[in-house]
């Protein structure tokens, strides 16, 4: 029987053209004119999906972008995988700083550069390459079906109420999901929790237009100096946050889970020297993988009013803004957040001006339990691939599905990522290295045939 590395050895050229027509179509979530492109690339992966064996494919509709949705029946009495993916990107600007077009995939380096090389179409992609070799090798014996969406990137506000439609659909006994990354190409890891979102606009109004400043300065408020008060009133010279009940949920680490993180290699000078740091920064008492991974966060992502153009202008504007965000963790539920934060923020602000806070959107918090059949499937493959075995990690993001495929279909994903912190994800030259996708294709096949004998056990 032919292996998988002398299946991907004599297909690679041909692998990798199909994966670049997906790349080359800018499905960009966040830009309200790539509607068009959006569902190209829906059709799109129905071709792959067919190609790739599957019984049937289609493009299913919801109140935003289309879901693609495919299926190989197998045996009734056989497990079910569900893979998830999504195949909308991030936006590709600044364009300037790519060395290469984002949407005309480039092979250099050993790598591949564009706007979804990695996220997620590559990842995804993967999927669809393991499970053709099963099929053209007749090894495939459990039934698989596919899920890919179109607004991930802008926090799948339409994929619960899909499932919750679908529920009988997407029935099934595992899903897998690759949209994560491993500590290193020499270190595999399995991503077993994600920490929640929460995520605000802020606008604080002072005179109803903006003023000069020599005529009112010193007589009105200024809305950016009090907005600027505010949100530096939100942490404490510890790096805690200060808003009351904000930790009251917060589920600390058991001693066999620091030991756990403990393993995690962490080298902190290198560390700083990737960021161009002298120092690192963060809540008191705990370590940098802790405070990235397992500890809640509360940041400014963005802040702007008046004048920023060039040359001065003395105004005193009338409104200012700032966009926040807090990430969280078990047992942290983002809606309580959501009104707490807001609470607090009216609460603290002066009557000299005017405060609106306006959540945006929010995620849950994930954590995978690494004793299920699922899971020590995915532990072997990692090891029989990359020749050392896994490490459990917790990551710092946010994948808002995970924790509504949980909710919805009651099932928990194991998040088997193949991706690199060099990757570049969300960034400029964007990159997925041919190795990582080769052996992220050899792993997933490995955990059909590790899954599907443990399910029959």
């Amino acid at each position: 029987m032919i292996t998988t590395q002398t299946y991907l050895n004599e297909n690679l050229p041909s692998i990798l053209d199909e994966l670049f027509t997906l790349i080359r179509i800018p499905s960009v979530s966040a830009h309200q004119h790539a509607k068009d492109a959006l569902y190209q690339c829906a059709d799109k992966w129905v071709d792959v999906l067919l190609k790739s064996g599957v019984d049937k494919a289609l493009v299913m509709a919801t109140d935003g972008n289309p879901v693609v949705y495919a299926e190989k029946l197998v045996d009734e009495s056989l497990p079910t995988v569900l893979v998830y993916g999504h195949y909308d990107v991030m936006p590709a600007e600044p364009l300037e700083l790519w060395k290469s077009l984002p949407f005309e995939p480039e092979v250099r380096d050993g790598k591949i550069f564009a706007r979804g090389a990695d996220d997620d179409k590559g990842q995804s992609f993967m999927h669809a390459k393991a499970f053709e070799y099963l099929v053209q090798t007749g090894q495939l014996n459990c039934n698989v079906k596919f899920l890919l969406e179109g607004e991930e990137e802008i926090g799948s506000p339409n994929l619960e109420a899909f499932c919750e439609a679908n529920k009988s659909l997407l029935t099934c006994d595992t899903i897998l999901v690759s949209d994560t990354s491993m500590l290193a190409a020499d270190t595999p890891s399995i991503t077993t929790g994600l920490r929640g979102l929460a995520y605000w606009q802020i606008e604080v109004t002072g005179a109803n237009r903006d003023l000069h400043s020599g005529i009112f300065g010193g007589a009105v408020a200024n809305p950016i100096n009090e907005l600027s008060k505010i949100l530096a009133q939100l942490t404490d010279e510890q790096g805690r946050i200060t808003i009351p009940g904000f930790y009251d949920r917060v589920q600390e680490l058991s001693p066999e889970e620091k030991k756990l993180i403990d393993q995690v290699p962490f080298n902190e000078e290198m560390y700083k020297q990737n960021l161009g740091i002298s120092q690192l920064y963060g809540e008191k008492g705990y370590s940098t993988i802790e405070r990235t991974g397992v500890r809640p966060t509360l940041d400014i992502c963005g802040i702007w009013g008046g004048y920023t153009g060039e040359g001065s202008k003395t105004v005193l504007p009338s409104k200012a803004y700032a966009k926040l965000s807090a990430r969280l963790v078990p047992d942290q539920d983002h809606h309580e957040i959501m009104q707490l934060v807001a609470d607090h923020l009216r609460a603290i602000a002066p009557g000299h001006v005017k405060i609106d806070v306006i959540p945006l959107h929010g995620a849950a918090s994930y954590v995978c339990p690494i004793d299920s059949p699922a899971y020590k499937a995915a532990e072997q493959a990692y090891e029989k691939v990359f020749g050392v075995r896994p490490l459990p990690v917790r990551r710092g993001g946010s994948i808002g599905v995970v924790p509504v495929f949980e909710k919805v279909l009651g099932v928990k994903p194991i998040l088997m990522g193949f991706g690199l912190e060099s990757d570049a994800i969300h960034s400029p030259n964007e990159n997925f290295p041919l190795e990582m996708f080769t052996k992220g294709i050899e792993t997933i096949v490995a955990f059909y045939g590790y899954y599907c004998l443990k399910s029959k056990v």
